[in-house]
């Protein structure tokens, strides 16, 4: 019964991925941990697998389209790879324990649906990204854009690697506010270095955790068809009217792990 509901859930996260872009992802962590039974660590590189996976499905759609900036790409996704990868090793120390990712996770959660309900009621402009690329690009302090991409970059990283979530909440921003670039290709974009960064964490992970191989590709394939759902009904669905009732829920969820740990 646990492994039939685990699998509606991953159709969800596909789904919510498909509809707003988002947000699903930091409930694959959860879902392996309290319905599955998966160990913390073994269900964060699970969750790095799956997240990759699906995201990299989702490029595809977005590439025929003409959303995906293969230049912001190049800035960015180094970076977060670099960043990726020091956050899984971060997560290896010994004194990294799963009650401390769990907290982390949650903290992160709290976060990321935080940003949820505040875009679900202002939307950044499509036209800022038009905007953007005609005027010279500001400087934010004492820091460049061409600067700020790549540290943010290492952030988004960190957090992916430490607790496994792809981190689309913060990296769309970032792409239409300092890279310029339109909102739908900034969504294009953030999904091909979601898949990038994922990958390097996952590969780190595998020398430390132990995976169940079977349960990890068929969480992906119904992660997969929620998320070629999604794309289908996003075309007659605005996701952004699910997308305050979905942060809600995160909120919810990040809210019993915080009180379980």
């Amino acid at each position: 019964m646990a492994l039939i509901l685990g699998y509606l859930l991953a159709i969800a996260i596909g789904l919510s991925l498909g509809l707003i872009g988002g947000g699903g992802s930091v409930l694959a962590v959860p879902i392996m941990v309290y319905v599955l039974g998966v160990p913390t660590k073994s269900a964060i590189a699970m969750s790095l697998f799956v997240v990759g996976v699906v995201s990299l499905l989702g490029v595809i759609p977005q590439w025929r389209q003409g959303n995906v900036s293969f230049k912001t790409f190049a800035v960015f996704t180094p970076a977060a790879m670099v960043g990726t990868f020091l956050g899984a090793k971060i997560a290896s120390l010994p004194w990294v324990s799963d009650t401390f990712q769990l907290i982390a996770f949650g903290v992160i959660m709290v976060v990321t649906s935080l940003f949820m309900i505040r875009q679900s009621t202002r939307r950044i402009p499509s036209s800022v990204g038009a905007m953007a690329r005609h005027q010279p690009h500001p400087h934010h302090g004492i820091l460049p854009y061409w600067l700020l991409i790549p540290l943010e970059g290492i952030v988004v990283g960190i957090v992916t690697g430490f607790v496994g979530v792809g981190g689309g909440f913060l990296i769309i921003p970032a792409l239409v506010l300092l890279g310029g670039i339109p909102m739908k290709k900034a969504v294009g974009t953030s999904l091909l270095i979601i898949a990038c960064k994922s990958a390097i964490g996952f590969m780190e992970y595998l020398h430390h955790v132990t995976l169940d191989w079977s349960l990890m590709l068929t969480f992906t394939l119904a992660a997969s068809i929620g998320m070629g759902a999604g794309i289908y009904l996003s075309r007659s669905i605005d996701g952004r009217h699910l997308q305050k009732g979905f942060g809600y829920f995160v909120l919810a969820v990040a809210v019993f792990i915080l009180l379980k740990r």
